[in-house]
This record gives structure tokens, C-alpha cells and sequence, in this order.
């Protein structure tokens, strides 16, 4: 009786112990961090303006990953597509803009600062170019990634989740890529193709 007690104690311990499960004390990457915030906005509550103007997507920060946000744009209808530039400068518009209490309360933010303006390309650059008013490697990497996903996924990107950027200076355009890659970790340096490449 008693080596039955002592054989069932140890099973018991060997159990508890022996989950299978070893430490480590290697450092394991596993992405960013789950967030608590949803990030998602509720139907007809992304912005606190008039359901009125042109349907855009645009790309805010929430949960240290970029997602996009439906938004309204007081641009005229006539002109929302077919010219790059105004689009594009819509876009911007609407990311130099404070989310709306909707969107803060959903954990949405921009990381887009002013003063910045975009026009379009100087003469030589490839078709599609847009000009921002600052160098785009000196703005923060995830404003940038805001700029390349938001503009690539419209009617100002150059095709292929792409869009050419330039600055004022003489400096050649580069074509920027938007990635699911560069949505998860916008802090990264977006990725970048040949100017005439469209894949």
C-alpha cells in the first residue's frame, strides 16, 4: 500500500512538472503587441462633417499598424477623379486632419504633420510623380507610410499598391510600396521599386 502512495506521488509530481513546456532565454520576436483598442469605426460615425462630398480611404495608426479609415472629402464630385494631384491633395488634407472624436475613441491617430503640400512632378520626372513640399525620407518613417499606403491605394498612385514621391528638390522620385508588411510595421522605412517599374 505504501509503494502505491509513493508511485502515485510521483506520477503526480512528474505531471505538474513535466508540462513539456521549456524556458528560454532567447528573445522571441512575435510582432507588435495585441491591442485593446478596436479599431474600427462605427457605420456613419468616421467623421463628425456632413455625409456630403467624395468617399476616401485613407491610412491612420491604431495599435501601432496602420488601417484605413472611411472618410468624406468636401471635394467636388466632378473633380474627385482623373487628376491625380487633387486627389492626392485631398488625401492630405484629410491626414493632416485631427481624427474625429469616433475615430480617437476607436484608438485611431495620425502621425501626418503640417506644414506639407504636395503638387505634381517637375519636368523629366516620370508620369504620375507627385512633389511633396518636404523630402520624404526627412519626414517620421510612419507620417511617410501613412502618405505611400494612402495615396498608392487611390486614384494618385502610380498602379501595383505604388505611388512615385518626390520632393522639392532636384532629387529623382521614387516609386514607394505599400505592403501588408509596411501596414503591420509603419515605423519601418517603406519599400521602395525602380521609378519605372509598375509591379
Amino acid at each position: 500500500m505504501r509503494r502505491r502512495v509513493y508511485v502515485l506521488a510521483a506520477a503526480l509530481t512528474a505531471l505538474v512538472t513535466g508540462c513539456g513546456i521549456r524556458t528560454t532565454s532567447v528573445p522571441v520576436d512575435a510582432g507588435a503587441a495585441p491591442s485593446r483598442v478596436p479599431c474600427s469605426v462605427t457605420e456613419g460615425g468616421t467623421t463628425e462633417t456632413a455625409a456630403q462630398g467624395v468617399p476616401v480611404r485613407v491610412f491612420l495608426v491604431c495599435g501601432s499598424q496602420l488601417e484605413s479609415v472611411d472618410r468624406r472629402s468636401p471635394q467636388p464630385e466632378e473633380k474627385a477623379d482623373g487628376d491625380p494631384v487633387r486627389t492626392a491633395r485631398g488625401l492630405l488634407a484629410q491626414l493632416l486632419a485631427e481624427p474625429s472624436e469616433s475615430e480617437r475613441e476607436a484608438g485611431f491617430t495620425t502621425e501626418v504633420r503640417g506644414p506639407l503640400t504636395v503638387a505634381g512632378g517637375h519636368r523629366g520626372d516620370p508620369a504620375g510623380t507627385l512633389r511633396l513640399s518636404r523630402q520624404p525620407e526627412d519626414l517620421a518613417p510612419t507620417a511617410l507610410s501613412q502618405l505611400v499606403c494612402t495615396f498608392a491605394e487611390s486614384s494618385a498612385g502610380a498602379g501595383g499598391h505604388t505611388v512615385l514621391l518626390g520632393g522639392p528638390g532636384a532629387y529623382a522620385p521614387k516609386r514607394y510600396r505599400c505592403t501588408t508588411e509596411l501596414r503591420e510595421r509603419p515605423e519601418s522605412t517603406p519599400p521602395t521599386a525602380p521609378p519605372s517599374s509598375t509591379g
